[in-house]
């Protein structure tokens, strides 16, 4: 029986919302963006290969992203999860602002469904998850924090919406 392994690739970047953790299949495919805190993020594995490498495009584009100059990424990204999470975390790339349950055909009940999708989504600012916002027309979660999301949206010319519930001061570093 032959055993294959995949290779997962990773780096660190700077950015103007902290530290940018970012892992590639060997393909170069981005797999992950995750920031420090984040609910769910991912944290740097023994088995993993540190090599920025497979990151130039990202790094460039990310780069240009938070300077105002793009508001596109074009990137490969491969995440992983059931058809359901791929399908709104799909219908995250096309959504330039408002409500995704709408989009991707999904019934009011599931709309609860489509929140745990997008805050799984493992490809932060790169699959635009921070431009979603509550039916109400609220300021909604982030599994990278609402300072996060609020910054986010600052830099991309969108007034951020008031919070459904109040932000909570960001965390100390220990």
């Amino acid at each position: 029986m032959t055993t294959t392994t995949t290779a997962t690739y990773w780096t660190e970047l700077d950015s103007p919302v902290g530290r940018l953790l970012l892992t590639a299949a060997p393909d170069g495919a981005l797999t992950s963006l995750s920031v420090p805190g984040q609910k769910g993020g991912r944290a740097v594995r023994e088995d993993w290969r540190h090599d920025a490498g497979p990151f130039r495009a990202a790094g460039e584009q990310l780069a240009a992203y938070f300077a105002g100059e793009l508001t596109e990424f074009r990137l490969p990204l491969r995440a992983e999860g059931t058809a359901f999470r791929e399908r709104v975390w799909a219908a995250l790339d096309d959504v330039p602002y408002g409500e995704i349950a709408a989009r991707i055909g999904a019934s009011r009940p599931a709309v609860r469904a489509v929140g745990g999708a997008i805050g799984a989504n493992p490809l932060l600012i790169l699959r635009p998850c921070h431009r979603v916002i509550g039916a109400d027309g609220s300021l909604t979660g982030y599994a990278g924090g609402l300072e996060r999301k609020t910054r986010l949206l600052a830099l991309e010319g969108v007034p951020a919406p008031a919070p459904s519930r109040p932000v909570p001061p960001p965390a100390t570093p220990r």
